[in-house]
């Protein structure tokens, strides 16, 4: 099994929000799995024009490093996503990564997976971060373990002092995978959002039979 963590700091590798994320994938990886880190500060990501054209076969008009990130999430059991915040959010690599997954989101492709959620941030607001990301890895079909926050004002060694629980969470992680634990609260928002991706789905069957196809093997669709 694989676990891909996608880190939207712009900081490269004095990111410390990489760093917590390099722990929590150091925890999987003791617990038996290949780990992948995804570094979105490395990436060329044009932001979404909303022009839709994904829609119609799943291919995106511009020719950045997206598409071979995405190939390596679908290629992950496990998914990991990190930000640092900023105001009051994610980061602006986040963001636009998130808005290019569309796709991803309408026709859940990488529905089924495990995953969880870091932040890091000077005082606060990383809880919320986290929800967000958390609610982001739901839109996509994916079941959140958890998550976890770091406030950096805590001091020059937060990130170490968080180290057990952020080994902990990858370990946590790989677990799920195994045990397929059921979240009800989560899988009945992800059913009332497939049930509108439906229709996106069915308007779309002729340029796409073979994911309309796979949706009616899912069950998330009746054929017509």
């Amino acid at each position: 099994m694989k676990i891909a963590a996608i880190v939207g700091s712009p900081r490269g590798m004095r990111s410390r929000t990489r760093k917590l994320a390099g722990l929590v994938l150091a925890g999987a990886e003791s617990a038996g799995a290949g780990v992948d880190l995804i570094d979105l500060a490395d990436l060329q990501i044009v932001p979404c024009t909303a022009c839709e054209s994904c829609s119609l076969d799943g291919t995106c008009v511009f020719a950045d490093d997206f598409a071979a990130a995405y190939d390596r999430m679908l290629d992950a059991d496990g998914l990991v996503l990190a930000s640092p915040v900023y105001v009051d959010n994610v980061s602006g690599q986040m963001k636009v990564f998130i808005d290019r997954l569309a796709d991803a989101i309408h026709y859940q492709t990488l529905a089924g997976k495990y995953g969880c959620s870091l932040a890091t941030t000077q005082v606060s607001g990383g809880d919320a971060v986290v929800g967000y990301l958390n609610h982001a890895l739901n839109y996509l079909g994916v079941a959140a373990v958890g998550g976890m926050s770091v406030a950096l004002d805590d001091g020059p060694e937060a990130i170490d002092r968080a180290e057990p629980a952020a080994r902990d969470l990858g370990r946590r992680l790989v677990r799920a995978l195994g045990d397929r634990p059921r979240y009800p609260d989560q899988e009945a928002e992800m059913a009332e959002n497939r049930d509108y991706f439906a229709g996106i789905v069915r308007a779309n069957r002729d340029w796409r039979p073979d994911e309309y196809e796979r949706w009616v093997r899912e069950g998330w669709i009746r054929d017509e």
